[in-house]
């Protein structure tokens, strides 16, 4: 074991965080199917579509049409459209569950994620101990404080939820469903291109070659095998003194 920071092979790393991620994937389309069962996500949608065919019907236009099908229509076709959607934003109905579906959308996918991260990224580590996760454990890697001291709960908890989960993955996944449903669109695509650009930076840049997430908690990928890795500070530290009293000794006179 050695003291000196160990740090993990990039392509280590890449390997281990693609199996990660196919995996959080799994775990985080169940956990938003159940969410989107308990709050009955489907109904919401059904009717929805409901009035929109009614509406398609009644006026005689397709309210899925492409671009250029919509490029293509005559006048009295798009007034015919227009009309349509006037009479949709008139529809009480249709505009509540136009907005449910929206609002359960953000909700179902932000807890699906949440609910993954924390069984995949956190309590699967704190069992596995060193920060690992199952890639992490197949490809023998893991994860330690900067200093040389074992991640603690506060540790993986800001790794995951503030760092992957807040900034990493649902900042991006709010704003791509805000460019869907055209609520958002250049600022949208900057913030996105922008967080890219760091993210970026901060692999190449950092000494340990860090994500924004290990940034924020103070942690660093090593090679578990060869890295030693302290219980405490306190451990570390009389670590080190012993190290420096051993070299002392061996000095000549």
């Amino acid at each position: 074991m050695i003291y000196d920071l160990q740090k993990a092979t990039m392509w280590k790393r890449i390997s281990a965080w693609l199996f990660d991620t196919i995996l959080l994937a799994i775990v985080a389309v169940l956990c938003a199917w159940l969410v989107s069962v308990i709050s009955g996500f489907d109904g919401y949608n059904a009717a929805l579509d409901e009035r929109y065919t009614y509406y398609a019907e009644q006026y005689g236009v397709n309210f899925n049409m492409t671009y250029a099908e919509y490029e293509a229509m005559t006048e009295e076709q798009t007034a015919a459209l227009q009309a349509a959607y006037d009479a949709l934003g008139q529809d009480e109905m249709a505009v509540y569950n136009y907005r449910m579906v929206i609002q359960l959308t953000v909700v179902i996918t932000s807890l699906g994620i949440l609910a993954a991260y924390l069984i995949m990224e956190y309590l699967i580590p704190m069992l596995f101990k060193n920060g690992q996760t199952l890639g992490k454990k197949i490809f023998g890697l893991g994860v330690m404080r900067t200093e040389g001291i074992k991640v603690n709960g506060i540790c993986l908890f800001i790794r995951t939820v503030l760092g992957k989960y807040t900034i990493e993955t649902m900042i991006p996944v709010f704003i791509l469903i805000m460019i869907y449903w055209g609520r958002m669109g250049l600022m949208g695509t900057l913030v996105l291109l922008a967080l890219l650009i760091g993210q970026v930076i901060a692999m190449i840049v950092t000494k340990t070659n860090s994500p924004i997430h290990d940034l924020l908690a103070g942690t660093v990928v090593i090679d578990v095998a060869s890295q030693m890795i302290f219980n405490t500070q306190e451990e570390m530290i009389a670590y080190k003194q012993k190290v420096h009293a051993e070299k002392v000794a061996r000095q000549p006179y």
